[in-house]
Parts: C-alpha cells; structure tokens; sequence
C-alpha cells in the first residue's frame, strides 16, 4: 500500500470515529508530510475539514432541537 492509499484510509477512519480532537491532530500531522504533493495533502485536509465543521453544524443543531422539545409549551418533557 502506497502512502497517499494509508494517509487516506487513515482520515476515512478517523472521520468514522468522529473525534474532533483526533481529526486536528492528523489534520496537524498531515501539514509536514512531505511525503505527499502539495494537492494530496490538500484533498486530505480538506476531507478533515469537512468532517469538523459538519460535526459542529450537526452538535449544534441537536442543541436547538434539545431546546425546542424542553420549552415546548412550556414544560418540560
């Protein structure tokens, strides 16, 4: 297996696991990896990226949804 096929079959699993803290960390690592061109380093942060900021869009939105059903008329179910 190349490195560029481990590299992305490491952040595949890491955005399976959905830890942001592990997915800054290898987003970090993968910013000195001169082991990959400039564009596949790119692609893979990138996928890392995507994954944070949709996890956060996705916590978020279960926080307001959370709020909504506890304030629903009122009380609290």
């Amino acid at each position: 297996m190349d490195h560029l096929a481990e590299v992305s079959a490491r952040v595949s699993e890491e955005i399976a696991k959905n830890s942001i803290r592990d997915m800054n960390t290898l987003l970090c690592e993968l910013s000195g990896d001169t082991q990959l061109s400039r564009e596949d380093r790119y692609t893979q942060q990138q996928r890392l990226r995507i994954a944070v900021s949709k996890h956060s869009t996705e916590k978020a939105q279960l926080a307001e949804q959370r709020r909504q059903w506890l304030t629903q008329g009122g009380l609290i179910n």
